[in-house]
């Protein structure tokens, strides 16, 4: 038998595929699960069974429609998964059927000059991309209904389905020994934080830290910091419940910023002796980001930005505020080149280097699906494992 009983592969390829997806039809409207079609992969394209995915607060944004130029429908949405290559297009030559693969949402082709550049992981076509909803060689989608109707893809992967189709920058072959349900979180949340912390920011030893938002982002970035041997690691949030398990993931001091008369950033200074070393934005509020911005010390503190921020409104800083010393980056899937640089960094993970299993805070089977979105929209889940 092959992985999870499914040993057939062969039998599909180049065949139309008929298969279970959760698809979005309007803003903030239950996922239904339908009989969707799933066409072959094309040029440079691969098509792969989905074994295990996951919800990320950027699928809730999309699916809660809170950036109305985004929205399209029906879309298959989805981004973190883990699965096993079921056929290949033409052209593609560094996996084959029955690997294992981790879908990535900000692609990399190795041919462009961005691929090509030490400066950036960004890729000129496979880059993270919101607005685009079909694939780039026909400018189609490769999801269907059954009667027809066209299916828009979603960050390049569209992971609530059974099976989906990338183009091949977007696909990452891993090791074959690797755990496969852990491995899901490297295709968004822990490769973001933690490496935000350690290609980003390059958290030292000794130094201070302060993550603002802990959700799975920013508790990746505990991760990384502890694993670097950061000194001191604040966690800011608003939900008290967040503390017993930064606690655990290595944070040293927690704070609610509804505790204090003074703002958060004035008390981070107070216990750091002026402030931290690096900051982290995982929250998409710009007020926090102000906060985590002003929280770091002047002369030599650095920001990094992870939330998602759908508001209209700009950067609360003034030019001025720069030249203290203090620098703002951001950063897109940790500074991560997901073809060359994820498989090792899956190595890692596989010799202990990183705490995988305390990101999943729940399992449930791909039909639960809607209550997997409830758990993370009560605060209730940190990252809700979903068995297809």
């Amino acid at each position: 038998m092959g992985i999870n009983g499914f040993s057939t592969l062969s039998e599909t390829t180049g065949k139309v595929i008929t298969c279970k997806a959760a698809v979005a039809r309007g803003p903030g409207q239950p996922l239904v699960m339908e009989e969707i079609r799933v066409d072959t992969p094309q040029k440079m394209e691969v098509r792969i069974k989905i074994l295990f995915t996951s919800i990320c607060h950027t699928d809730l944004s999309a699916w809660q429609g809170e950036n109305e130029a985004q929205q399209v429908y029906p879309r298959i949405l989805g981004h973190e998964a883990v699965g096993v290559v079921e056929s290949v297009g033409e052209g593609v030559v560094d996996m084959k059927e029955g690997d294992h693969v981790v879908p990535i949402f900000n692609g990399e082709c190795g041919d462009c000059a961005y691929c090509k550049s030490q400066k950036t992981n960004l890729c000129d076509k496979f880059r993270v991309n919101p607005f685009k909803s079909v694939m780039l060689n026909d400018g189609k989608c490769r999801f269907s209904t059954k009667e027809g109707e066209p299916i828009f893809h979603f960050l390049n992967t569209s992971t609530f389905s059974e099976y989906t189709v990338l183009d091949s920058a977007c696909v990452v072959k891993i090791d074959s020994k690797a755990p496969l349900k852990n491995m899901t979180l490297l295709s968004c949340g822990v490769s973001t934080g933690l490496g935000a912390a350690w290609n980003t920011a390059n958290v030292q030893a000794g130094s201070t830290v302060a993550v603002f938002g802990l959700g799975a982002v920013g508790l990746a970035v505990v991760e990384g910091a502890r694993a670097r041997g950061a000194s001191k690691i604040i966690g800011v949030d608003l939900n008290d419940n967040k503390q017993v398990k930064g606690q655990a993931m290595g944070i040293t001091h927690f704070l609610n910023p509804k505790d204090f008369g003074i703002p958060v950033h004035e008390k981070i200074k107070e216990m750091t002796q002026g402030g931290v070393d690096y900051s982290f934005e995982c929250a998409g509020n710009l007020d926090v980001l102000r906060d985590a911005f002003l929280s770091t010390h002047d002369g030599w503190g650095l920001t990094v930005v992870l939330g998602v921020h759908p508001t209209p409104r700009m950067l609360p800083l003034h030019p001025m505020e720069l030249f203290d010393g203090r620098r703002i980056v951001a950063s897109v899937f940790g500074d991560f080149k997901g073809k060359t640089q994820l498989p090792h960094f899956v190595r890692e993970c596989m010799q202990g280097g990183v705490k995988l299993e305390e990101f999943i805070s729940h399992e449930l089977p791909f039909s639960k699906i809607n209550e997997a979105f409830q758990l993370l929209i009560d605060g209730k889940s940190l990252r809700c494992l979903l068995h297809l």
